[in-house]
Formats: structure tokens, C-alpha cells, sequence
């Protein structure tokens, strides 16, 4: 289901983009998020009849430091035939100079272990190299491209600019790690939620932070370009920190919707990056 989408979000295109540390990076706020999930909208096609979860990302780090992301995306879906319970639980972690990303993906149904993919992505001034550990030790060299952490602070600049439209690529491991997605992105008019916004009790201390409403269409690069179906598309409101809320998960054949039931906020950590 490509759960991990979700906290990859889209970024400038490599190609303009040096690679330097990110000093001058907005300041990423580490936290923890917790989702309730639920069908927002199902075709016959899709044979589901009911869909239910949670879902948690855990975002620690700094530029200096590098970002760590744990994500566990559990979801128990009905259909005229049976229920399945899936879980995925996923790991990476990126420098803080975007040069590295290792990852790791553990996928269960029904509680037993389906598929593990595990592996490191190195970037260079020519492309992007793969080496995998599971399921097979093998490598792969794919389009220049970022990881996700860039992506957002990326995402970030963009909105504060101003910038309502533009296209990126992204690579974040899910799958089988083997390809380069190609997204486009729309952000909205910076908005401030309202009294009657259903996450305002998460929020809390932040639930006056004005947002970007953001929509991503995510294409396979593999498949060539000028493709004019996205494989899925995201919505969801972005915060100046990093947060993510009000998602909206549509896959083609059915959606889901994401809400912010609890948030914690971690320290940043502090210290000068060495030069």
C-alpha cells in the first residue's frame, strides 16, 4: 500500500541542487505522531468493504546529527471474503548531507512475516546506487535524485516562498527499492486552523501555527514519462516544522484518511555542525 509515502514528501528536482550540507535548513521539529486511519472511499472494483488503523511516525535528528525516521503502519482491511491484518514497520536513516540513506522494511499480514527490504542509497554527482541486503544481496544504479528529509525541507522553502506548483523525483526505499518516483506537487495559501478543526486537541501548543495545504501525485519513473495517472496521490496540511496532519491517502480504487489523534515533541538537539 506504499504507506511510506507518506513521510517522504516531495522536493526540488537534483539537477539545480548542489550537495552541501544543509545548514541553512528550516529547523525540523522531532516529534512523534499518531494517526487514527479509515476508508474514506472504496470502488466495487477494489472489493473492500471496510478499512481500519493506526498509523506512527517518529522523526528524531538535525542537520548535523543526520534524521532518523520510525514509521509503523498498521491497518485491518474487510472484504467480501475475509479481513487482513497488515503491519508495516519501517526504519531509515539519512546524513545530514543527503549523501546516504540506509533502510529498512518489515512487512507482516496477518502477524507473519511477508517481505523484508534492507539497504543503503548513495548519492553522487551522477546518479543514485543501491546496494541491497534483503530479500537479495544485489545493487541497482538509478537516476540522480534526494531522500526524503531533503525532500521536505525542500517542500518547506518552496511554500514560504510562495511556490504553488512544481515537480521533483524522490527515492525513499519502499517496495522493493529499486526505482525513482516522479511527484508532482500543488501548496495551497498558508492557512490557520479553525475552532472546529477535529485535530485541535492533539495539537495543542501548536494548534494556532498556521499550515500549507499540500496535494502530491506520485509517478513511476520506470514506467516513462507523460504518464497521466499517478499511482497514488497525498494530501495533507504541513506545518513550518515538519509536522504532517489532515491526511488524505487515495490509491485509485479506494482512499483513506489519516487524523492526528496525539503528538509529542522531542527536544531539538542541539550543537554546531563541525566545518
Amino acid at each position: 500500500m506504499r504507506a511510506t509515502r507518506l513521510v517522504l514528501l516531495a522536493t526540488l528536482s537534483t539537477s539545480v541542487l548542489p550537495l552541501a550540507p544543509a545548514f541553512a535548513a528550516p529547523v525540523l521539529a522531532p516529534h512523534r505522531a499518531v494517526y487514527d486511519l479509515v476508508l474514506d472511499q472504496a470502488s466495487d472494483k477494489s472489493g473492500i468493504t471496510g478499512l481500519s488503523g493506526r498509523m506512527v511516525y517518529e522523526f528524531n535528528g538535525s542537520a548535523c546529527e543526520g534524521y532518523t525516521v520510525k514509521f509503523r503502519f498498521v491497518t485491518r482491511i474487510a472484504t467480501n471474503e475475509n479481513t487482513q491484518l497488515t503491519d508495516q514497520q519501517t526504519t531509515t536513516f539519512e546524513d545530514g548531507e543527503g549523501k546516504t540513506f540506509s533502510f529498512v522494511t518489515k512487512s507482516f499480514v496477518d502477524q507473519n512475516l511477508d517481505r523484508e527490504v534492507k539497504g543503503t542509497a548513495t548519492r553522487s554527482e551522477n546518479g543514485l546506487k543501491v546496494s541491497l541486503e534483503k530479500p537479495e544481496a544485489g545493487s541497482v544504479d538509478l537516476a540522480k535524485t534526494q531522500f526524503p528529509t531533503q525532500h521536505l525541507v525542500e517542500l518547506i522553502n518552496k511554500a514560504e516562498k510562495g511556490e504553488t506548483f512544481y515537480e521533483t523525483s524522490l527515492f525513499d526505499g519502499s517496495e522493493d527499492a529499486d526505482k525513482v518516483m516522479t511527484t508532482t506537487v500543488i501548496v495551497g495559501k498558508k492557512s490557520e486552523a479553525p475552532k472546529t478543526d477535529p485535530e485541535i486537541p492533539a495539537l495543542a501548543g501548536l494548534a494556532k501555527d498556521k499550515y500549507w495545504p499540500v496535494d502530491i501525485a506520485y509517478f513511476d519513473e520506470s514506467k516513462g514519462g507523460g504518464e497521466e495517472v499517478p499511482e497514488y496521490r497525498i494530501s495533507f496540511k504541513l506545518h513550518e516544522n515538519g509536522l504532517t496532519r489532515d491526511l488524505v491517502m487515495d490509491y485509485g480504487d479506494f482512499s483513506m484518511t489519516g487524523k492526528l489523534v496525539n503528538l509529542a515533541l522531542f527536544p531539538v538537539p542541539q550543537g554546531n555542525c563541525k566545518p
